[in-house]
């Protein structure tokens, strides 16, 4: 397993909370209470049905925790294994109606967080050969931002800014409002506390020239093409981190790689993954 960082419990458990208060609405999960006995025992088995990477047990476990703190959860996996089809990825057993209520959201956070994961994985494979660490960005499910950058790192992807409060990143409109590259640097660093970081986007070359004799801690090479990206990584010499950005997929991830950039920020990586097929199975017998 990887050197992850650990999930916030707290908000582990207000999510988990409140995505239970959405599910159970006002009467609970009347289907269990009309089919099975208020007594009833069961087992079931987290499974893979297809490979990838995991991500979000501690999720999956406080959610049958919150609704029945009798439940035993057994995991047979970690965050950021990479698991088979067929894989067993965790046991829970107790009280029948609770594992059913329960079901659904331990699945829904589990399934997303380990497609993230995996999309992630995916990537971070493609440019293994090269520097480049793959980063996510703030385009993230609202109100999910924590477990997706999460996963990010189950996966082997590295995390951008959490918030806008992580760091000062210099944009596009920032940089027509405030009057132009070296305006807004200077700005920047009027403003920012030496413990911030400084990073700012460009899209042409004669720019990055005006952050070189600027200074800053990141630039944003945005959506510029192969050979221009090159370059960039030439002029800045190791001065400052050279990130890519724009057009990144898993047909082009590799070749922008290779142009020598320090970081690659893909926002598909939690705006446009597929949620992971994982099935909760009753066992019998």
């Amino acid at each position: 397993m990887r050197d992850l960082p650990v999930l916030n419990p707290l908000i582990v458990e207000t999510a988990v909370r409140a995505a239970l208060l959405e599910d159970f609405g006002r009467a609970g999960d009347v289907t269990s209470q009309a089919t099975i006995p208020a007594d009833a025992q069961a087992r079931a088995a987290f499974g893979a049905r297809k490979a990838g990477v995991i991500s979000g047990l501690d999720a999956a476990r406080a959610t049958f925790r919150i609704v029945d703190p009798a439940v035993t959860f057994e995991a047979h996996a970690q965050d950021g294994d990479v698991v088979a089809p067929g894989a067993k990825i965790a046991h829970v057993a107790g009280n029948a109606r609770a594992l059913l209520a329960a079901e659904r959201v331990a699945l829904n956070f589990l399934g997303r967080m380990s497609g993230v994961a995996t999309l992630t994985h995916r990537y971070a494979q493609a440019v293994a050969h090269t520097r480049a660490k793959i980063c996510c960005t703030r385009k993230t499910t609202p109100g999910m931002r924590a477990f997706e950058k999460y996963a990010v790192r189950c996966g082997g992807g590295m995390n951008h800014r959490f918030g806008l409060d992580d760091a000062v990143l210099i944009k596009d409109n920032h940089v027509a409002v405030a009057g132009g590259v070296a305006p807004a640097l200077r700005a920047a660093k009027r403003h920012a506390g030496h413990l911030v970081k400084i990073e700012i986007e460009v899209d042409r070359l004669s720019q990055l020239d005006e952050v070189i004799g600027e200074g800053a801690d990141v630039v944003m090479l945005d959506n510029m093409s192969l050979d221009d990206m090159r370059e960039a990584v030439r002029r800045v010499a190791g001065r400052m981190k050279v990130e890519a950005s724009g057009g990144v997929n898993l047909d082009t991830v590799k070749a922008i790689a290779e142009t020598g950039v320090d970081l690659i920020s893909v926002g598909a990586l939690t705006h446009s993954a597929s949620v992971l097929d994982l099935g909760l199975d009753i066992e019998i017998g």
